[in-house]
């Protein structure tokens, strides 16, 4: 992730330590002013809505953010509002402020927000989650095996249809004519690929982590491989207006994130704890942090670093006919990304 990255959590940590988290400028450091204004009230914690995926697992360093009080620790009260996988309902809610902000898969996110939604990129949270998973009862065992064979998605403009056409496409099998897209609710994929009517499915985490516990899956491949290693996942985004109208609290939010996604490396318990209310059932704590340890949480890109990534996808979703032709892949990420860390 190079220096930059570091440099960031050097900033992070140095921020929290010195009382400088709170996004307002008129906030006096905790030390010397603190001790003349013991007396004072405390500052209202800024109130702020934020957009999350609940039955999603990556995204659990925002639970541990919420229950550790890193959102109040740099200034802000933050409400979780569950906006399940309805990528377009989630955005068009950040873009005309019924939310602030949200985090969610890069994508499902980069091609409505090639169509303008009034959104910004301003970090990167994780690596993985997406898996290509097969019965071993098919014999597939390579991306080149399934030229000619069927693939089930939850839907078609899935994150899992979009990565792994752009793979398979870098295989040399083209992703519309050499491969078919099966649609089904996302409960009936393992059923549909038992029967015989689909031969592979692309599909997320926890799901497909837990199918691949069954010895009667194999991983064919995932987003963290084929060169994908060091690419993020899921991003953050936040409302334009909020950047343009109230930087310091879009820093504040940004930076909160990625204490939080810092906390979730040191502490994956903690997160899988904070997660464990929206899990299934059947799962316990020690499942979870299994599924956290599979992706890559150290992995959190800001600025040249992810606006890199972002053309990076600009430039795939182009080569698969997901964006259109005359999108420039580096116009593309400057336009949609904000630098709010350096505020």
């Amino acid at each position: 992730m190079g220096n930059f990255t570091l440099d960031r959590r050097t900033l992070l940590r140095g921020a929290g330590a010195l009382g400088l988290a709170a996004p307002f400028g008129s906030m006096a450091l905790t030390g010397l002013a603190g001790a003349q204004n013991a007396a004072a009230p405390a500052k209202e914690l800024k109130k702020i809505k934020f957009a999350t995926n609940a039955s999603a697992i990556c995204l659990a360093p925002v639970f541990v953010a919420k229950e550790q009080g890193i959102f109040a620790k740099y200034g802000l009260d933050v409400e979780l509002v569950n906006f399940g996988a309805s990528t377009e309902a989630l955005l068009e809610a950040i873009a005309t402020g019924k939310a602030d902000g949200g985090v969610g898969m890069a994508l499902r996110w980069l091609k409505a927000l090639e169509q303008g939604f009034d959104v910004k990129i301003t970090a990167g949270t994780h690596g993985g989650c997406s898996r290509l998973i097969t019965p071993a009862s098919t014999g597939l065992k390579t991306l080149a095996d399934l030229k000619g064979k069927s693939i089930g998605v939850s839907d078609l403009a899935s994150p899992g249809k979009n990565f792994f056409s752009i793979l398979l496409n870098k295989e040399g099998i083209n992703p519309i004519s050499d491969v078919e897209w099966r649609q089904y609710p996302g409960e009936l994929l393992q059923v549909a690929a038992e029967k015989g009517e689909i031969h592979a499915i692309a599909d997320g985490d926890p799901k497909a982590f837990f199918w691949l516990r069954d010895n009667n899956y194999v991983q064919i491949a995932s987003n963290l491989d084929h060169g994908f290693e060091k690419r993020v996942c899921c991003i953050v985004g936040l409302r334009g207006s909020l950047i343009r109208d109230d930087l310091p609290t879009a820093t504040a939010l940004t930076r909160a994130l990625l204490e939080a996604q810092d906390w979730t490396v040191a502490k994956p318990e903690d997160a899988a704890k904070a997660f464990l209310p929206n899990a299934p059932k059947d799962k316990s704590t020690d499942d979870l942090i299994a599924v956290l340890l599979a992706q890559t949480h150290n992995h959190n890109p800001t600025g040249t670093d992810l606006k890199k990534e972002i053309a990076l996808y600009a430039g795939e979703l182009r080569d698969v006919q997901v964006f259109k032709q005359s999108t420039d892949p580096d116009a593309f990420a400057a336009k949609v990304y904000a630098n709010v860390l350096s505020a």
